[in-house]
This record gives structure tokens, sequence and C-alpha cells, in this order.
């Protein structure tokens, strides 16, 4: 049987209870995969799996980052993939379940990254956006590398700034190592799976009911104490969906209900960019849920398609 089992999806479409399940099934262990379930103390908006849910079954890269800091694919990977190694060293299943597809997709191809020393650059880099512009960043980044530049919009500073870098740094654009990186032949070879509602409007009721039950469940709450130990509105982890809008309510720049509607909106948005993302990967086993469907009848589904990978 392949050991190493990815479950996609998009937002609230049941990927944690699916690898839970299978889980149970297999001998599993779970690896998250979401770039936010990272940081620590952001529970409810994060929709972080309680103990309750995660029944026994251990889980892997939650709460690994304070919330101040800013994480990265590289730096996912660097953490993941010897928890990753160290579960199938010990005859385990490792299911990956998440909807961070561009994290899942590094950690099973092992991608190489660019270098990121510590010489400076990047803080020069920073400091000429502040005075020059992205626009003038951008355009720079145009005349070094204009297929990546083709691909950034002016607010994705990060990005910007971070293939300026690798460009000064190594002398080689940030779209020639990609190429080099994507010919490299993936490290795993998982079996694949996604999730998707066979009717769209089952998905975003669930959203909207996900984004109520948070409310109950004290996400107010949770943003308040957020704010309270100190952690800055602008910083990455507070500008999630889930987040940002909240705090516009507790600033008194809306109300709860417009708040609230914006999230359902912003996950929405974000589900379907999801599914975009996990359509490109053509290995991919789609398990359609049907109305109501319940998740034993999609681990089913699931435990069939890997029974076919045994034969």
């Amino acid at each position: 049987m392949n050991n190493i089992i990815c479950i996609a999806g998009p937002t609230a479409s049941g990927k944690t209870a699916l690898a839970v399940e299978l889980a149970k099934h297999l001998g599993g262990e779970v690896i998250s995969c979401d770039s936010m379930q990272i940081y620590r103390d952001m529970n409810i908006g994060t929709a972080k799996p309680t103990k309750r849910e995660m029944q026994g079954i251990p889980h892997y890269m939650l709460d690994v980052a304070h919330p101040t800091e800013d994480f990265s694919v590289s730096r996912y990977c660097e953490m993941a993939d010897p928890i990753l190694c160290d579960i199938l060293a010990r005859g385990k299943t490792a299911i990956i379940a998440g909807g961070t597809g561009l994290y899942m997709d590094a950690l099973i191809r092992g991608n190489d990254f660019a270098p990121c020393p510590s010489t400076g650059m990047r803080e020069k880099l920073e400091a000429q956006a502040d005075r020059e512009g992205m626009e003038a960043m951008l355009s720079l980044l145009a005349s070094i590398d204009p297929e990546a530049a083709a691909k950034l919009h002016l607010a994705d500073r990060k990005r910007i700034i971070r293939a300026l870098e690798v460009y000064y740094e190594t002398g080689e654009t940030i779209t020639a190592h990609n190429l080099k990186t994507q010919a490299i032949p993936p490290k795993y070879s998982p079996v694949w799976f996604a999730l998707e509602d066979a009717d769209r409007t089952d998905l975003y009721n669930r959203i909207d009911r996900r984004v109520d039950k948070m409310l109950e469940e004290g996400l107010l709450d949770e943003i308040r104490a957020l704010l309270s130990w100190g952690i800055p509105e602008k910083c990455t982890a507070m500008q999630a969906i889930g987040y940002k809008e909240f705090l516009d309510y507790l600033a008194g720049r809306c109300t709860l209900e417009e708040a609230a509607d914006l999230v359902k909106q912003a996950s929405r948005h974000y589900a379907k960019r999801q599914l975009t993302w996990f359509r490109r990967n053509k290995a991919i086993h789609w398990l359609r849920r049907e109305k109501e469907q319940h998740t034993q009848e999609i681990v089913a589904a699931a435990l069939q398609v890997l029974a076919e990978f045994d034969k």
C-alpha cells in the first residue's frame, strides 16, 4: 500500500474528518498543510482541529509559529519534511491534509528553494521600495525577469522583493530557478485525493454555517486577546480571512453583520481559487460529495481507490 496520502480541497470541504477517518483505518498520522493553522493562539478563526476532532490521531504542523512571524513555503517544507520521513520510518501512513496547495505541492516535490542568505540585500531592497515605490521595483524586476514580473501585482510587495533578492544574491532569475526545480522528478509519489461538492451551493452553505459557528465559539474574544498581547493588526496572520474583517468591526468601521458577510464572501472566493489550483493536478482522485452524504461514504470511496493501488 502507498504510505503517503494527500487530502486536498477547498475550505470547509471536510478534509480534517476524512484525514482522521483514513488514519484510523490505515494506522496513519496527519501532517496539517494549512498556512494559517501553523500559528499559535489562532484556533477558532483558522478552523484548527480540536482534540475531540483529532480523535487521538497525532497531528503535526499545528501551532509551530508565533502570529507575528512571516511564515514561508520553504520554512514549511524545512519543518514538515523531517516529520514526514519520521512517520514513514516508523512504518506508519503519512496523511498530508490541508488547503494550502503551494505548501503541499512543494513538500511532495521536495523543492530546492533559492538560497536566502543574511547579507542585508533584502533590507536594502525594502528600503529602496520605501523610497521609490513598488511601481519602480516591479519595473526593475521586469528589466531583469520579465516573466516573473508579468505574474506579479504591484500589491505583492513580498514576492517582488523576493524575486529581486534571488537575482542579486545568486545571479539567477527566480524564473530560471523555478524551471530547474520543476524539471526534477518529485521526491514523493503519494496517492492524491481532493474533496468537492456535487452542488457548489452546498459548500457555500457550509462555509456560511462555519463562520456563524466561529462567532458562537468566541472568535471575537480570540481576536481581542491577540490584540491585547500586542499582535499588530497589519501582520500577515491578522490579515487572514476571518480576522481582518472582524478587526474592522472591533474598530467600529463596520457592523458585525457586515463583517460576517465579508468573511463568508471572502471564504467563498478563496474556495474557488483553491479548486482552480487543485484541478491542475491530474493525479488527484476527486471525491464528490452528494448533498447530505455522510463522511463514512466518502471514506469508503477513498479506501476503494487505495485498494486499487494495492493490486
